[in-house]
């Protein structure tokens, strides 16, 4: 009896054989994954495209740095999930496959040289922001609905075989990582004064994303 793993390597090596994967079933199962990741794809836009709005509304408000690069973060996420979106709405994903991982790559970048410098500033003396209810619920919010939306475009991208889906997840999924550290940080700032956390924390997140944006330049997210 196959293992689960030992099924998904042979699923991936049929479905990179253009000699077996035009059979009418896997044709099939390949239609439902693309649908899926579609699906994903758009609810991720849409999350974020609110997430955004919402962030650098209440960051301005607040003037929080912290929340205001989060709902930057979110206008990355959306460039990055569009380009799988505009991948799969081809009649052959696996030609626009680099295309779409450059743009993710890109994304990553953006999104780590961003918060290093707003991470830097804060340190070195940048006014404290000010409590935010706002925040803090929109941070305990995105912690909860984003690692399911991570995970399912990640198990449909991998039996797909599309590394361009598989890294937009984990772009999804590092979102996740800012969640926490912005409620973290939004936490100890209001009750504790702790205005260095965030942009501390925020650092190794960066570095995090330079990986990420690494190893989808290199097309390595399927591996």
């Amino acid at each position: 009896m196959l293992t689960r793993g030992a099924a998904q390597a042979w699923l991936g090596r049929v479905l990179a054989d253009p000699t077996r994967r035009r059979t009418p079933a896997l044709t099939g199962r390949r239609a439902v994954l693309s649908r899926r990741v579609r699906l994903l794809v758009a609810a991720t836009i849409t999350y974020n495209v609110v997430e955004a709005v919402v962030a650098i509304s209440a960051g301005t408000v607040a003037s929080s740095p912290a929340l205001i690069g989060f709902g930057l973060d979110s206008v990355i996420e959306v460039a990055s999930a569009a380009a799988v979106a505009w991948q799969f709405s081809g009649a052959d994903p696996e030609a626009r496959e680099r295309t779409a991982l450059k743009v993710i790559a890109v994304s990553f970048f953006a999104l780590a040289a961003y918060v290093t410098v707003e991470s830097v500033r804060s340190l070195a003396g940048a006014e404290p922001a000010a409590h935010s209810t706002v925040g803090i619920a929109l941070a305990a919010v995105s912690l909860v609905v984003m690692p399911f939306l991570s995970y399912a475009q990640r198990r449909a991208g991998r039996e797909l075989g599309s590394a361009s889906a598989v890294a937009d997840s984990k772009q999804t999924l590092l979102c996740t990582y800012l969640s926490g550290v912005l409620l973290v940080g939004l936490l100890l700032n209001s009750l504790l004064g702790w205005w260095w956390a965030d942009p501390v924390v925020a650092l190794v997140i960066a570095v995090v994303a330079v990986k990420e944006g690494r190893e989808a330049w290199r097309g390595e997210h399927c591996c």
